[in-house]
């Protein structure tokens, strides 16, 4: 069976409705794709036990809405996704954004 891949994508609020050529349809917040983005740095990051800090000083960038500033194809494969915090260093494979889709588009969330 091939894989399906994504017919179109929209902005929806500050997230992103992708429709697949199975007729699947998935709905990304901001914040699910930041909290699941696959580069090195942030999965580490979900690796590492948390340490509590005393008071966390935040950048603009930080207390501001989250959203998705910008998201490039990356051959024809994956996405690059921007967000509104600066971040812009994971690329999600089509697999990987099905995945995120939930149930909707075909399967559980990945536990991180």
């Amino acid at each position: 069976m091939t894989q399906p891949v994504p017919q179109s994508i929209r902005r929806i609020g500050h997230g992103i409705e992708i429709v697949w050529s199975d007729g699947a349809t998935g709905s990304y917040s901001p914040r699910l794709l930041r909290d699941a983005c696959p580069c090195a740095t942030c999965r580490e990051q979900r690796v590492q036990p948390a340490v509590p800090a005393l008071l966390p000083v935040l950048r603009a960038e930080e207390v501001a809405p989250l959203t998705i500033a910008g998201m490039k194809p990356v051959g024809q494969y994956a996405y690059s996704i921007e967000f509104s915090d600066g971040h812009s260093s994971g690329i999600y494979t089509l697999e990987y954004l099905r995945e995120l889709g939930g149930p909707a588009a075909g399967s559980a969330l990945p536990v991180p």
